[in-house]
Parts: C-alpha cells; sequence; structure tokens
C-alpha cells in the first residue's frame, strides 16, 4: 500500500513539474513590446562592441548619426544588408567610418550621395576606402554644373581605384525590394534644376506596413515636383530636407507626407540658423513629433514592420 501511494505522488509530482514548465514556456517565450520613445544617454552606440557582427537583426535599424553640421543616414536591414545615405563632412570622415565599423559593419551594400556638397559626401572617399562596396547611386549631374571641389574629386578618385560603377539615382528606381523590406527613389524628376540640392536624391523606405521618407537637400522645387506627380509619400518618419532649412518641408508637401515623427540633421549652434524656426512651428502644428541630432545627439529608429521606437541621445560621430 505504501508503495503505490509513493507511485502515485511520483506521477502527481511529475504532472505538476510538467505544467509549470509548460507556462514558463509561453510566457518566457512571449514577444517584447517596444515603448514608443526610449530616451536614452548611452556612451556607445546600440551595437557596438558586439560579439556577433554581421548578423541579421530582428528589426530594421535606422540610425540618424549626428556628424555636426551634415548628414548622414545608416540602415540595417533585416536581410543583413547594410545602406549608407551621405556621409557627412570631410571634418568627420574617420571618425565616421570608425563609429560604422563599431557597429560591426562589414560592408556597404548600397551606398547613397544624395548630392555632391560637401556637407553631405565628406567622408565618403573614407568609407569607399575602408568598407568593401556593393552599389553606389549619385544624381545625374548636367556638366555645367559638376562641382570641382577637392571632396568631390577624392569621391571619384576613391571609386575609380576601387573599379567601381556609379548608378545614377532617378526617379522610378528600385534600389532594393526582399518582399519585407523596399528602397525605391522618388526624386530627382528633372534633368535640370537651378542647384545642386535639388539634384538630392530621394528615397522611401518601405518595411511592412511603416514608410521613412529620407530627402537629403531637396528644396520646394522638387518636392513640387513628387506631389504633381501624384506620389504616395505618406510616411511614418520624415527626414527633413535640408537641415530643417526654410527652402525645403513646405507646407504642402509636409501635408502630403503626413508624418508621425520628424528627424533634423543639424549641429549645435550652426551658422545657417538650421532648423528655420517656421519649419519647427509647422511640425509643431501638425502634430509632428520633432528629433533633432543637436540636440538628441545620433537617433536610432528600429521597425518591425508594425511598430516603431526611436532611441534618442546615442553616442554622436562628432568628438
Amino acid at each position: 500500500m505504501a508503495r503505490r501511494r509513493q507511485q502515485k505522488y511520483s506521477v502527481l509530482t511529475s504532472v505538476l513539474v510538467l505544467a509549470v514548465l509548460a507556462v514558463l514556456t509561453v510566457f518566457g517565450t512571449r514577444p517584447r513590446t517596444e515603448p514608443v520613445s526610449r530616451p536614452a544617454a548611452q556612451s556607445a552606440p546600440a551595437g557596438a562592441q558586439s560579439s556577433q557582427k554581421d548578423a541579421k537583426p530582428r528589426e530594421t535599424q535606422i540610425y540618424y548619426l549626428d556628424v555636426g553640421q551634415g548628414d548622414s543616414e545608416l540602415i540595417r536591414l533585416k536581410t543583413g544588408e547594410n545602406i549608407l545615405i551621405d556621409a557627412g563632412t570631410p571634418e568627420t570622415a574617420k571618425e565616421l567610418a570608425d563609429y560604422i565599423e563599431n557597429l560591426g559593419v562589414k560592408k556597404i551594400d548600397y551606398l547613397i550621395a544624395t548630392h555632391p556638397h560637401a556637407d553631405h559626401i565628406g567622408g565618403m572617399a573614407q568609407i569607399v576606402s575602408r568598407f568593401p562596396i556593393g552599389k553606389i547611386y549619385m544624381p545625374r549631374i548636367p556638366d555645367s554644373q559638376i562641382p570641382t571641389t577637392e571632396t568631390y574629386e577624392k569621391l571619384l578618385t576613391a571609386i575609380d581605384q576601387k573599379g567601381l560603377k556609379i548608378t545614377a539615382g532617378r526617379a522610378g528606381v528600385t534600389v532594393l525590394d526582399s518582399g519585407e523590406e523596399k528602397l525605391e527613389i522618388l526624386a530627382p524628376n528633372s534633368a535640370k534644376y537651378g542647384g545642386l540640392n535639388s539634384y538630392s536624391v530621394v528615397t522611401l523606405l518601405t518595411i511592412g506596413e511603416k514608410r521613412f521618407l529620407f530627402t537629403g537637400d531637396a528644396e520646394s522645387d522638387s518636392e513640387k515636383e513628387m506631389t504633381a506627380k501624384g506620389y504616395d509619400l505618406r510616411c511614418d518618419v520624415l527626414k527633413c530636407g535640408h537641415h530643417g532649412s526654410s527652402t525645403s518641408t513646405s507646407a504642402a508637401f509636409l501635408k502630403a507626407a503626413r508624418p508621425v515623427a520628424a528627424v533634423i540633421s543639424c549641429g549645435v549652434d550652426n551658422d545657417y540658423g538650421h532648423p528655420d524656426k517656421e519649419v519647427v512651428a509647422r511640425l509643431q502644428k501638425a502634430g509632428v513629433a520633432i528629433y533633432r541630432t543637436d540636440r538628441q545627439k545620433t537617433i536610432l529608429a528600429e521597425c518591425d514592420g508594425k511598430t516603431i521606437s526611436f532611441t534618442a541621445g546615442l553616442k554622436s560621430v562628432i568628438q
């Protein structure tokens, strides 16, 4: 009888243990719920010193890099590929390459120079020299407007020395489409503009249900073309054109884009007065959450296709 009771208790104990393990399994593997915004002053960029470099991220990561009075965005796709849009100033060239390397990036699969101004391509020759490069996109500019700056010449030399080719960035080009992530070019739409800013390659990144718009320094004339052509400019996050200058982010363009959040890349106490007070007021009136690299340093947006979370206050590229 005692032996039968002992067997009965053993069976009950086993059942209870299995039930507890089942509960732990269900709740222990429940997916994380990310907050909409996570302000965090960190001493190192997210992902730095990782032991699993170039591992495929669970979410698409978009770094709006603080390069001072310049522009640079790094996109790390779920496929493990990397996109770099612009590369800051000549003064931050080495620091930018070091920063990207410390994130674990081994290759730039898609390199986009929105237009040939030094505050956008300043570090690009360094990037081309130090990383394996996939495809390079740059706008086609008439001979009469091609710059003769040392920064631009260095970039062309670096591209030539590695035997790379330049693909013309123009409206209608799809850079990539994995089914889950897609990057397409919406501008430029004309063969000639009055200034280099409006030749800017404007790209739209779609991740599941979410959309990110990157405008370089595109000014109101380019914005008008995009709206006039009926492009679907709706986005969740807008990288404001021309560092928040009054020449960009026009009322009509903002109305067409309808972003939930906007990122302005500019330097602290810069000489240009960026961002323009009217542009900031326009964004605020539209209920758009504003992130600024001059105030919040590098900003990271992470997207799983349904939600976007922001981390502000990451380490700057500038020293």
